[in-house]
This record gives C-alpha cells, sequence and structure tokens, in this order.
C-alpha cells in the first residue's frame, strides 16, 4: 500500500467517523439513553416477574432459574448484582398475592419498556412507516412470551457447552477456561446482533448488524469492567448516599447500557444508509 493510497483511507476513516458523531448528536442519544433509562428502572421488576412466570410454564427451565438469574444480575450492575438480585427476588414475591388487574399492569408496564425499545431503534433507522397497532401489539407480546424461552434455551445451551468443555480438558488442557471466558461475549455479541437484525422495521443487512453488534459488545465489556473497577476502588457514593446508593448506581449503568445499544445501532444504520446511497449513485451511474 503506498502513501497516497493510505492517506485516502484516513480521510475516508475521517469523515466517517465525523459523520457517526454527528449522527449521534442529532439522533440526541444521551437524551434518549436517559429516557430509556428511567423507562428501564419502572419496568426492571414486572419484566423479569413476567419472564420468570413465563419460564416457570416449563418444567425443563426451572433447574435454569438460578443460573439465568445469575447472568441477568451480574449484566444488571457489576459487582452489585447479588444485592439487587435480592431486592427484586423480594419484590416479585410479593407479586404473588396482586389481583387480575395488578398482573394486567405488569404486563403493561413491561410491554411499555418492549414498545420504547422499538420505537427508538426505528427512529433511528429513519423508519417512518410503521406496522398497525394490532400488528405490533402481537409482535411485543410474541417477544415478551418467546423471548424467555429463547434465554432459557441459550442457559441451557451454555449449561452444556461449559460440561462438555470439562471432559475436553482431557484431551486438550485449558480448553474449558477459553470456552467459559468466551462464552459471555460470544452470548452479548448475539444478543446486540439480533436485537439490530430483527427490531428495526426495515431490512437490515446481516454484514451491517454484525459491525454495530460487535461495536456495542466491546464498549459494554469495556464499560463494565470500568464501571465494576469504580464501584470497588471509588466508592465515594457510600459516603455520599448511604443507605440510598444503590439507586443511583442502578441508574448510572442502565444510562451506560442503553448508551452503548444506541451506539451500536446509529454504527449500524449509518453502515447501511452509506451502503444504500452507494447503491443508489452507482444505479444512476449504470442507467446514465
Amino acid at each position: 500500500m503506498n502513501q497516497p493510497q493510505l492517506l485516502g483511507y484516513l480521510h475516508q476513516g475521517k469523515k466517517f467517523i465525523a459523520a457517526y458523531i454527528q449522527r449521534c448528536q442529532q439522533d440526541q442519544i444521551t437524551i434518549i439513553g436517559g429516557y430509556l433509562a428511567y423507562i428501564s428502572l419502572l419496568s426492571l421488576v414486572p419484566f423479569v416477574a413476567v419472564m420468570f412466570s413465563m419460564l416457570g410454564m416449563f418444567p425443563m427451565f426451572k433447574q435454569l432459574k438460578a443460573q439465568l438469574e445469575e447472568l441477568i444480575f451480574a449484566n444488571v450492575i457489576p459487582t452489585k448484582g447479588a444485592e439487587i438480585q435480592n431486592y427484586i427476588n423480594e419484590f416479585i414475591s410479593n407479586t404473588g398475592g396482586m389481583t387480575a388487574v395488578g398482573i394486567l399492569a405488569l404486563i403493561f408496564v413491561a410491554l411499555l419498556l418492549i414498545h420504547n425499545i422499538d420505537k427508538t431503534l426505528n427512529k433511528i433507522w429513519r423508519v417512518k412507516q410503521r406496522p398497525r397497532p394490532i400488528i405490533s401489539f402481537s409482535i411485543y407480546w410474541m417477544i415478551l412470551t418467546l423471548g424467555p424461552v429463547l434465554i432459557g434455551t441459550s442457559i441451557a445451551v451454555t449449561s452444556y457447552l461449559a460440561t462438555f468443555s470439562r471432559y475436553a480438558d482431557d484431551y486438550t488442557p485449558g480448553i474449558s477456561s477459553v470456552i467459559l471466558w468466551l462464552i459471555p461475549y460470544v452470548m452479548s455479541l448475539l444478543a446486540f446482533f439480533f436485537l439490530y437484525l430483527v427490531v428495526p422495521n426495515v431490512k437490515v443487512r446481516v454484514r451491517h448488524a454484525l459491525w454495530g453488534a460487535l461495536l456495542a459488545t466491546v464498549l459494554f465489556e469495556f464499560f463494565k469492567r470500568g464501571f465494576a473497577l469504580y464501584v470497588t476502588e471509588f466508592p465515594s457514593y457510600q459516603a455520599i448516599y448511604g443507605a440510598l446508593a444503590l439507586v443511583p448506581i442502578l441508574f448510572v449503568w442502565v444510562y451506560l447500557s442503553w448508551l452503548v445499544v444506541l451506539l451500536g445501532a446509529e454504527l449500524t444504520a449509518l453502515l447501511q444508509q452509506r451502503a444504500e446511497l452507494q447503491e443508489a449513485e452507482d444505479s444512476g451511474e449504470s442507467q446514465a
């Protein structure tokens, strides 16, 4: 690669980064991230309660409940997952005495979270034509019912791989450690990938969704480690907020998590937009 080519690539990269930053600022992802964090905190207990209720309908997933809780709460907030888990389990146990109206209210709040995620991602993709409300409700309901089953299946597959890797250690020492180290990254990558591929009401290309998911996975792991380091090494929040310290910590982490989701979505949407513009230009030149 000669110097002019290298300078050309650097110039294109600089233009792409500038367009990406401009798009993020235009969509006001910092404000939208705060809004989604607020909605997520309101919906956290109802969503987890509905999810565990759906999983409870399948006996095969009952033995995976503890592993599912560990996975969820380990990512809800680094180093404070066990404490959050105790509070939320207590809240969920209190829902057992709720009336039918109260249960419907829980489901409504859980659907509200899915609706806001859907609306936000479609706004990033500049989608103007939306499905009819009854179709949207059917999709949300399918996500709420089938989502926990898919999560439970992924946990079961993960447990199988972990068990299999221990046997494989007899033939290839150390492979179990590598597999167990890779599993969280792979699961995060797949979660972001399917989010960007399925939720927008447009046909998202696989390679674009994969690039966005890769960025989101890297940022998520970086923020998770950085946030865990701050919580453990600089516990000034405890001296300021005392017993209420868990509330701002939870909000900040949920906010950072949504920023990661939105940054990955913006990259995916920008890649797709540029690819469509390039194809339109090539088509115009060929017709001319």
